[in-house]
């Protein structure tokens, strides 16, 4: 069980796997106004950045599962660095169909809503484990101007133009699902920047410390192919944002 092998080495250096820095993490969880001992879900919680600092600045308790056992070490291992290690709890495996034993007060799934085949399948998921009045979580990206070309779209790692909505269309999506839009908050350029480009960084370090492993051929493609990939593609056409949601 795990995810692809890029994404353990090009994420490694990574607290958090999406375009949010610390800063947006943190206005997320002042905008939800989360109360003391809210019980928190995350499907695909990746290295658990937003469980272990929500615990220690909202004082959440929180689950998280993710198929990345580096990630889910590295999630214990903040956990313990910031005193939260009782409040949270990682579990490495496979989201896909996980619903908590207990109510939660938030369920959320950002990044990786392939853990309920799409959108709509992650958000009846997580409505399996949330309490009356709870709120769901979605990040997902969205298309900033739509790409001129299917190849454009290719570019952002979309399998066609079709993938993504603008995002007046995907907030109406959510209204179309009997979801009230509650809350919002937006990745911007900065935290695009940073996401993409620290794995640059890593993948130069990774290949000066694994030069024989039969992986380089693979990482010293990448390096070479994603900055000038990022800065036409992602960087012009690509947001992302995370959406709060409350059933109607």
């Amino acid at each position: 069980m795990g995810i692809p092998r890029i994404f353990n080495i090009t994420e490694s250096a990574h607290r958090i796997h999406n375009p949010l820095t610390p800063e947006k993490l943190a206005t997320l969880g002042a905008a939800l106004r989360l109360e003391w001992g809210t019980r928190v879900l995350d499907l695909g919680s990746g290295s658990g950045e937003m469980l272990c600092t929500w615990a220690r600045d909202y004082g959440i308790m929180g689950v998280g599962i993710d198929m990345s056992q580096l990630f889910s070490q590295q999630a214990k291992l903040r956990a313990e660095d910031l005193g939260v290690a009782d409040r949270v709890e990682f579990i490495h495996g496979d989201a896909v169909g996980y619903v908590a034993d207990e109510k939660v007060g938030v369920a959320a799934c950002l990044g990786a809503t392939w853990i309920g085949g799409g959108v709509v399948g992650t958000i009846e998921l997580l409505a399996k484990s949330l309490r009356s009045e709870g709120i769901i979580l979605i990040g997902e990206p969205y298309w900033l101007r739509l790409p001129p070309t299917q190849e454009v779209a290719k570019g952002c790692f979309a399998n066609s133009i079709s993938d993504f909505l603008m995002l007046p269309e995907l907030l109406a999506s959510f209204g179309e699902l009997d979801y009230d839009v509650v809350e919002m908050v937006l990745a911007d350029q900065e935290g695009w920047d940073r996401y993409e480009a620290a794995k640059w960084l890593t993948m130069r370090r990774w290949l000066a410390a694994n030069p024989s492993d039969d992986f380089a051929k693979e990482v010293r493609a990448k390096l070479a192919l994603e900055p000038k990939r990022y800065a036409a593609y992602t960087r012009e056409y690509l947001g992302w944002g995370v959406f709060a949601l409350m059933a109607r």
